[in-house]
């Protein structure tokens, strides 16, 4: 029955640090913005794998709440120095982002696109549905973007004639380039 629950188990600190790092993600986030939690780039990603990690070492008690708060901290001014040098340097953002790749242009499909990006086709379609496109006739664009999301650019079903800005497609990649 140890296996399942232990005397020696130390809930309530684990409850009491829990209320603790709750209060200290929101504060800190606070102080720094919401873009602490985005997932526009690999770094963010990073950032939020190294924020799970520390709050599960916190809450399994390996790992004291004022360390982990300084350690949660110390990431979330990192992620502030990078921000604000992505916006800087160009080529330091180039490096940290993934450019958004084109996967659909228009009625066509970007085999190649899909390949590089290793989404299936079935993939592609599922998120046209879930677009709601009816036909490839209303579809402008599909678009992996830097965060991992897929999005659809489409006409509505009534007004297929809509005027599609081709500015949206600006800093989309077009092939494997």
């Amino acid at each position: 029955m140890k296996w399942f629950y232990s005397n020696d188990d130390p809930l309530t600190t684990t409850l009491l640090g829990c209320l603790i790092i709750f209060f200290v993600i929101i504060i800190l986030t606070r102080i720094i913005g919401l873009r602490s939690f985005a997932k526009f780039t690999v770094y963010d990603f990073a950032f939020t794998v190294a924020i799970g990690s520390i709050i599960s070492s916190i809450l399994t008690s390996s790992t004291s709440v004022v360390h982990g708060s300084i350690a949660i901290a110390g990431l979330l001014f990192l992620t502030y120095i990078f921000s604000y040098l992505q916006l800087k340097s160009p080529t330091l953002s180039n490096l940290l982002s993934n450019s958004p790749l084109l996967l659909m242009e228009g009625s066509t499909i970007l085999y190649e696109n899909l390949k590089a990006a290793r989404i299936e086709k079935s993939q592609l379609i599922a998120k046209l549905r879930e677009a709601n496109v009816l036909n490839y006739e209303q579809v402008h664009a599909v678009i992996l973007e830097s965060t991992g999301d897929i999005s659809v650019l489409h006409s509505s079903g009534s007004a297929q004639n809509e005027k599609f800005d081709k500015s949206l497609l600006e800093g989309v990649r077009r092939g494997n380039s």
